[in-house]
């Protein structure tokens, strides 16, 4: 005869150890999940790079055409830009990332020495941290137990939890930099190439299109990669990005209108 099985009879003493062990590694794996997905943003710096140039350069190309300059200025100016640009760029991203890295390093530092000085202030703050998630009672004094146990997994869970920073490699930071430097440049190079191989007026007419189709599909990728609706991230970046090189139209044209 088979036994009936009561959903909330009392658990036997094995059978609340079980339970007590499994909640504990739940609430642990809550704890370090988020840091799986938060490593690198290699589309960031794609982006950031990638824009920058194009924007860039497409305005610089409008602004040279309005003021009346040749192709040879069009293209010496574009290429000098595409390379002082890129390498500035890349400089840029690497700077930042360190900067990000040295404020988590000086941040844990901070946490350290207050674990160090007011231990007691600080295992109430994971407390708080874990009850404003739904743990209570036993199982929250054994999560507390089980973070507070261990100094490294308390910093990450202060780092990670109360301050919602990330450690950034070395790595990282040499990869943004080479990152952003590679996607500038290819950003530069896409309105200029049509220069050098075309008349000025189909040049400029290819310039524009190419460029506004990367902005699109770089805002669709984006939004196919990240979260959001592809078309309006798409026409958002096109709008963006055709909107602020048309600036340097308008700024070469009044150059050119003030010289006349």
């Amino acid at each position: 005869m088979s036994q009936e099985i009561v959903p909330n009879a009392p658990l036997t003493r094995l059978g609340r150890v079980v339970r007590a062990t499994t909640d504990t590694a739940a609430a642990l794996s809550l704890q370090r999940h988020p840091e799986q997905h938060r490593k690198t943003n290699w589309l960031r710096d794609v982006i950031l790079g990638g824009q920058d140039g194009l924007v860039n350069i497409l305005g610089i190309i409008l602004g040279v055409i309005a003021g009346g300059g040749s192709n040879t200025v069009l293209l010496v100016t574009g290429f000098a830009a595409a390379i002082t640009e890129s390498i500035s760029m890349g400089a840029v991203g690497y700077t930042s990332t360190v900067s990000v890295r040295d404020y988590y390093q000086a941040e844990r530092a901070r946490e350290s020495a207050e674990i160090n000085a007011v231990p007691d202030v600080e295992r109430q703050e994971i407390r708080e941290i874990y009850a404003a998630k739904g743990f209570a009672g036993d199982l929250l004094d054994r999560v507390v137990a089980t973070i507070t146990a261990n100094r490294d997994r308390w910093l990450d869970t202060m780092m990670n939890e109360e301050l919602h920073l990330q450690p950034v490699e070395t790595g990282v930071v040499l990869r943004s930099a080479v990152v952003i430097t590679i996607a500038t440049l290819i950003g530069h190079l896409i309105p200029l190439i049509p220069f050098l191989i075309l008349s000025r007026t189909p040049a400029l007419v290819v310039a524009i299109v190419v460029s506004g189709l990367v902005l699109f599909g770089v805002g669709v990728y984006s939004a196919v990669t990240l979260v959001g609706d592809w078309r309006r991230s798409g026409l958002k970046m096109l709008v963006i990005g055709l909107g602020a090189a048309a600036l340097g139209f308008l700024v070469g044209r009044l150059f050119h209108t003030a010289g006349a």
